[in-house]
């Protein structure tokens, strides 16, 4: 068995390679990705098993990369497309969905027009901040 300062959850070997939980988790399932298991069947993912899919994220272009994800201290990174993009006076409103959800962000306009930002591209939403909301959704009894 592998040394355990060596292994990786799938989360945090998913924030290492800047991809979604859910992708390194069907790369665990289909085997694309190997990993060991702990007695309790829980996928431990060695880093040396991540070198090959770094080394080839490098040979891409920056804008394909995910090393720019690796490069930002926020961790909480939502990749997904923009999918409506208002600009009106000082500001803009940036939509982008994210699997069935979508994040609502609101930045200066200027910047979404440095970034060059249109409906239908790439983007990522990353979120600072040190208070989260929870909302319960089930029937009040």
């Amino acid at each position: 068995m592998l040394n355990s300062d060596n292994l990786l959850t799938p989360r945090e070997a998913s924030r290492l390679l800047g991809i979604s939980y859910s992708t390194i988790k069907q790369w665990i399932l289909s085997g694309k990705l190997p990993t060991v298991q702990t007695p309790g069947g829980h996928h431990r993912v060695s880093e040396a098993s991540l070198k090959p899919f770094l080394s080839k994220d490098k040979e891409k272009a920056v804008a394909e990369s995910r090393e720019r994800y690796r490069r930002v201290s926020g961790r909480n990174q939502l990749a997904g497309r923009i999918v409506s993009l208002r600009i009106e006076g000082l500001f803009a409103e940036v939509v982008v969905s994210i699997g069935n959800a979508h994040i609502t962000a609101i930045i200066t306009a200027n910047a979404a027009r440095e970034l060059g930002l249109k409906k239908g591209d790439n983007a990522a939403a990353l979120i600072k901040s040190t208070d989260v909301m929870i909302e319960r959704l089930d029937d009040f009894d």
